[in-house]
């Protein structure tokens, strides 16, 4: 277990001190085929997500704290979602956006209509890591106090 905690430490302390390669927010994909077919997953996870808010809501799960986090998890993830097809359309499909890397930390954003909306827009929407990082920490909240409520207290005197 030690060793797991120190492979842990080290790597975060590497990736924040020591940052060798660039980290691209949104992933970037090859011919078209598979843009359409990830920007078709984007669509089925968001409609899958909403589908689960209706039916905690429907079956009035979301009264249980473990169930209303995973609810907040699931808008989250439809958000991210939205997000990210929006960075691919953008990018990859409409063509609209070019960025050119000026430094090490600095890349140069420009439209192809030389819209300053346009490049925010493509700013705000390569963020993305906002939106799916709260959505995760939802579901893992909702999951753990889930199994919490779950445990009789046999099972929890049990442990070792």
């Amino acid at each position: 277990m030690k060793t797991c905690k120190h492979f842990a430490l080290i790597l975060v302390f590497g990736l924040t001190f020591f940052p060798d390669t660039p980290a691209f927010a949104t992933q970037a994909h090859g011919a078209p085929e598979g843009l359409y077919c990830h920007q078709f997953a984007h669509i089925f996870f968001m409609i899958s997500m909403g589908v689960l808010i209706y039916w905690l809501r429907q079956r009035q799960l979301v009264r249980i704290t473990g169930w209303r986090h995973i609810q907040y998890a699931a808008l989250f993830f439809i958000l991210w979602n939205l997000d990210a097809f929006t960075a691919h359309l953008l990018d990859e499909q409409l063509a609209v956006i070019a960025t050119d890397r000026i430094s090490l930390r600095d890349i140069r954003i420009t439209a192809a209509n030389s819209s300053e909306a346009l490049i925010w827009l493509y700013y705000a929407v390569k963020l993305d890591h906002l939106l799916c990082v709260p959505a995760l920490l939802f579901l893992y909240c909702g999951l753990k106090r889930l199994i919490k409520e779950s445990e009789t207290p046999l099972s929890r005197t049990a442990r070792p």
